[in-house]
């Protein structure tokens, strides 16, 4: 579904990405691990086209998505793609509810559609009971939980995931793993994990470990 080849990335004389090349398959759940620097972040970022490379290919579903111009990359990142990081950066003065429904709304979709859209997934993610809090009101693990229905109200084909478990204690952590294995089951849904957490890495579908900037085994 996901085909990287050959991405190099450097900022300055840094060269973090020496040539990696990396494929997804559709309902594939794969974790990055390494050092820190190994370059695990940036190649997250590129391949979800926060970011672009210096050199090489990015295809999703034979779309090149190098060759798109800004503003149509924005969109189909936004339709396509879902980002979920260690902190949850949700909107403090707006409801759970509501903070899952942004991307859609960026989107130009209907409030009731988003609406269901997002009761179903609180529903399977446990938090359908606390979609008219606020953030404030939300423990840590709530707090992620609605990060992740946000990164999925528009029904992505793939979900990059940066240290998702990295600020919640074991319990959670342990609990969030598990719901993304639940989610891909669901909705046949890819996810790629950069984690430090070994124990999720090894639940994972396939561990690529990187060192210095390029994939060192998977």
């Amino acid at each position: 579904m996901l085909i990287a080849k050959g991405i190099h990335k450097s900022y300055g004389s840094l060269e973090v990405l020496k040539g990696v090349d990396l494929e997804i398959s559709k309902g594939e759940i794969v974790s990055i691990v390494g050092a820190s620097g190994a370059g695990k972040s940036t190649l997250l970022h590129l391949l979800g086209t926060l970011d672009r490379p210096d050199r090489g290919e990015l295809f999703l579903h034979d779309q090149n998505l190098l060759q798109l111009q800004r503003d149509a990359l924005a969109e189909f990142r936004n339709s396509r793609i879902g980002f979920i990081f260690q902190f949850h950066n949700l909107l403090p003065e707006f409801t759970a509810l509501e903070n899952i429904c942004i991307p859609g709304f960026i989107q130009g979709r209907e409030e009731k559609e988003l609406n269901n859209r997002a009761e179903e997934l609180a529903e399977i993610l446990g938090i359908r009971h606390r979609l008219e809090h606020k953030p404030s009101e939300l423990s840590g693990g709530e707090q992620q939980r609605v990060a992740v229905a946000r990164a999925l109200i528009n029904s992505p084909d793939l979900v990059f995931a940066d240290e998702p478990s990295g600020n919640l204690d074991t319990s959670n952590a342990r609990a969030l793993h598990d719901l993304f294995f639940k989610l891909r089951d669901t909705f046949q849904l890819s996810f790629v994990l950069v984690t430090h957490n070994e124990e999720l890495a090894i639940m994972a579908d396939r561990r690529v470990v990187m060192k210095d900037g390029r994939i060192e085994g998977a």
